[in-house]
């Protein structure tokens, strides 16, 4: 089956420094779209990046250029925060959906 789980539930950094969250998933599609959201207390969960299991290079967000999404190997994939703020503080939410082959 197709499955996507965050590596840690609970980080905590500093103001300013880097913030790497990241999620192991594995998939049986042709192609794999991962997202990431973002949900503060009980708004909406809001779209910040997506990319494709075959992404050679990290995709920056245009919600805010602060945060882009790599695949540092296979059936994983990192959510990258620089300059980490307090307003970050929210659940975060990695997200697989696959196409169909």
């Amino acid at each position: 089956g197709n499955v996507i789980k965050p590596d840690q539930t609970y980080v905590v950094h500093e103001e300013d420094s880097s913030v790497t969250l990241s999620c192991s998933f594995s998939a049986s599609g042709r192609t794999d779209y991962l997202h990431w959201y973002r949900q503060y207390g009980r708004s909406k969960p809001e779209f910040l990046v997506l990319t494709y299991d075959t992404a050679k290079g990290a995709q920056r967000s245009d919600v805010d250029p602060r945060f882009s999404v790599n695949i540092p190997k296979r059936e994983h994939v990192d959510l990258e925060i620089s300059s980490a703020a307090v307003s970050d503080s929210a659940l975060y939410y990695c997200a697989l959906v696959v196409a169909a082959q």
